[in-house]
């Protein structure tokens, strides 16, 4: 088990210890409020139709992660939470804005009053939405305490000309509007990169360490009740004596503590007792190690991640932005110039590895950043087949190295109100890079769907990343 204890370290061992271009950044905090981050998701409704079988809503959610809302919502319709299906998870800190399908009566979602969401109905339809279903994000964000690198707080004047430099470098140097496409520390965990751990015990038919992973694994700067708890579960494994401790927002690992409390030994039912969204989200964490890696030594290397060279693997780019994996195809000398072309029209994108069993690896140069980023991410001797829960095992994909985004517009924010979060109260920690008067700027902007806005964000912040 990982003892996590340095933010460098932590950065390092998700890939995420590089920038895009040369910054000096604006530093700051996101999510002071919850207000200062809102995500509307641009999907189309499915066709309605009076006599489907699914309801389908619009949820606007303040302040609940996905997974949670689900489970709270399959909870008050009397229904299994794998009969609410939704086409993204978004993060807990925001206000969120959704389509989920629902195999539920409108008439019981109607009586349904859960607190801080809005809930509206929309029709019936036979169609059920899938992850990714939908056709990208807008975020309108909010950056408070804008910092030098020495914590002095930045004028407005000087972030807002800060954010254009890096926006006009990033353009020079990927030759459109976009960044590099980095799975974000929501993947993971900023604070506690746990999924990636959990999900390499997952694909090592470790169940008993991947369980006590999730339990034990120490962050950083943990609350002390919730460092008390994962403490005593590293140092007795007692699950009874953890059950009477832990705290009430931990319900995953409640749920995990009462099967093992049945069945000692029982670490797969354990596993199994989470969400199965979120026990393939372990491994999709690990798989995303490898990528960003990969991104990053492709980056520190020289080499270009949105002009296509021999050996490279590219997939054309549908309308929506969605990337095409399965029409993928290797650049060679005879469709070089083509595929430069395409790539800076926008119709095709340079990939990187998720890696799984039947993955191809990219020739040439590329091929060599590929295979050196795999084994950064210690993930060279996976066959990542998961016998125990077959549905787990995955066979691997690619993923665009730049993302483009669209209605890019910075501004400047009015100061921070009274509702701030406690973090934001307490002031800046040791390593912090936020300063109560530094100016505070909104970013609006749209992207498409499976990038991280945070991932962005963090090239015009150069923040810590347990300030995003």
């Amino acid at each position: 088990m990982i003892n996590v204890i340095d933010r460098k370290e932590v950065e390092a061992s998700l890939g995420l210890d590089y920038f895009c271009v040369p910054g000096e950044g604006i530093g700051g905090i996101l999510k002071t409020r919850v207000d200062d981050f809102r995500v509307k998701e641009q999907a189309r409704t499915p066709s309605l139709d009076p006599k489907g079988r699914f309801t389908v809503i619009r949820a606007t959610l303040r302040d609940w992660e996905t997974n949670r809302f689900i489970g709270r919502l399959a909870s008050a319709c009397k229904i299994s939470r794998n009969r609410i299906f939704s086409s993204g998870l978004k993060d807990k800190r925001a206000v969120t804005t959704q389509l989920m399908v629902v195999d539920a009566k409108s008439k019981v979602i109607e009586e349904i009053d859960i607190p801080d969401t809005e809930i509206e109905i929309l029709g019936r339809t036979h169609q059920k939405v899938s992850m990714g279903n939908h056709d990208g994000n807008r975020f309108t964000i909010t950056v408070r305490g804008c910092a030098d690198e020495n914590g002095s707080p930045l004028e407005s004047k000087e972030a807002m000309s800060r954010v254009l430099s890096i926006r006009e470098s990033m353009n020079d140097l990927l030759g459109i509007d976009a960044f590099p496409n980095w799975i974000g520390p929501q993947r993971f965990g900023s604070t506690r990169p746990v999924t990636p751990e959990v999900g390499r015990g997952v694909v090592e038919s470790d169940f008993q360490g991947a369980v006590s992973t999730y339990i034990g694994m120490k962050g950083i700067e943990s609350r002390e009740d919730v460092e008390e708890f994962r403490k005593l579960w590293r140092e007795t494994k007692n699950a009874t004596a953890c059950l009477e401790i832990i705290p009430k927002h931990l319900g995953f690992e409640r749920s995990m503590l009462e099967r093992l409390e049945k069945s000692p030994d029982d670490y797969l039912g354990a596993f199994k007792s989470l969400p199965q969204s979120l026990q393939i989200l372990m491994v999709h964490s690990l798989q995303s190690l490898a990528f960003n890696h990969t991104l990053r030594a492709r980056l520190t290397g020289g080499m270009e991640i949105t002009r296509p060279s021999i050996g490279d693997i590219v997939a054309p780019i549908s309308e929506n932005g969605r990337l095409d994996t399965g029409k993928s195809t290797i650049v060679g000398k005879w469709n070089l110039d083509r595929c430069v072309k395409n790539a800076l029209k926008g119709r095709i994108s340079v990939t990187g590895p998720l890696p799984g069993t039947d993955a191809t690896i990219a020739g040439g140069e590329a091929g060599k950043f590929e295979e050196q980023g795999i084994k950064s991410a210690n993930l060279e001797a996976v066959d990542w087949h998961v016998p125990e829960i077959p549905r787990l095992s995955t066979s691997g994909t690619r993923r665009s190295l730049a993302v483009p985004f669209y209605d890019f517009s910075v501004e400047e924010a009015p100061p921070a109100p009274a509702d701030l979060s406690v973090r934001w109260e307490e002031g800046p920690r040791e390593g912090d890079r936020w300063h109560p008067e530094g100016a505070s700027l909104r970013f609006r902007f749209l992207l498409p769907p499976g990038s991280y806005a945070t991932v962005m964000m963090r090239e015009f912040m150069r923040s810590p990343l347990d300030h995003y």
